[in-house]
């Protein structure tokens, strides 16, 4: 049955079902803090396959009687989610959608999917997707279509691993991150355009892993493009999940490293 309250609706088209959007749950996750309580109680996120027909995924949002719609935008979605887009608008054309993700935050001008939304927040959404949302439905009304995102401190921004479901626990791979951003300029990656790197505050970090790791949680992916930018930092995340690995060997961790920057204490360590 359709919401009394009109929803906000976050909503991304994965690769396959196992993947678990990170980028949806700090928007989530940070609705009450940089929007309202009454916005995060309206907040529903809902997560499809590429492989899901257009019209049932619209079919799917509609049933949620939405105010606003947030697509995660993707290399691997863009072509879908363009056709969601479409259907949807033709249906109700009075839905704010709202675009975000790596495709959306360069070249917006050349994208049909741009053209086809009503609003575009480049960069960071955690505090500007929020922000966003209280003026669209609670004024005044953005002026600007393509909204730079805020970047603020990281320790400004709610972390996101208590938006996991105890059924994304159980089914589904965990993306977390303990870093954002990139000193490296290799021209292939978006992630060259990144001034620098910036690290979560790894105590909380660290107290977010082992409450999932509690939950039951057991497979890891970090999004950080380069886990070894800190080496004390990338030691004591590796002895984390070591200890964890002996009372539970299913424990899974997956990283990436930059190879020139691989001091042999580290070594050892992924060695184990």
């Amino acid at each position: 049955m359709p919401l009394t309250t009109p929803a906000i609706i976050l909503c991304t088209l994965n690769a396959k079902y196992i993947h678990a959007s990170l980028g949806l749950r700090y928007l989530l996750a940070n609705m009450a803090r940089h929007g309202s309580a009454e916005l995060r109680a309206r907040c529903v996120l809902r997560e499809f396959t590429i492989a899901r027909a257009p019209q049932q995924i619209v079919d799917d949002l509609l049933a949620l009687n939405p105010a606003i719609v947030g697509f995660g935008v993707y290399i691997w979605n863009v072509t879908q989610t363009t056709e969601v887009l479409r259907l949807l608008k033709a249906v109700r054309p009075d839905v704010k959608v709202v675009l975000g993700g790596p495709e959306v935050s360069h070249e917006v001008e050349e994208q049909d999917i741009v053209r086809l939304a009503d609003h575009v927040i480049t960069g960071w959404g955690d505090v500007s997707f929020p922000k966003l949302c209280r003026a669209l439905l609670h004024g005044p009304a953005p002026l600007m279509k393509v909204i730079p995102g805020e970047q603020p401190p990281l320790d400004e921004i709610v972390l996101p691993y208590a938006e996991y479901s105890d059924d994304d626990l159980a089914h589904r791979l965990l993306y977390v991150e303990a870093s954002r951003g990139c000193p490296f300029k290799c021209e292939f990656c978006l992630s060259s355009l990144d001034k620098t790197a910036w690290a979560f505050d790894l105590d909380a970090f660290l107290a977010e892993m082992d409450t999932l790791y509690r939950r039951g949680a057991r497979h890891f992916k970090f999004v950080d493009r380069t886990f070894n930018l800190k080496i004390d930092n990338s030691e004591r995340i590796l002895q984390f999940f070591l200890d964890r690995i002996a009372e539970a060997p299913d424990v899974f961790v997956h990283f990436e490293v930059v190879p020139d920057s691989l001091p042999d204490r580290l070594k050892e360590l992924i060695a184990q």
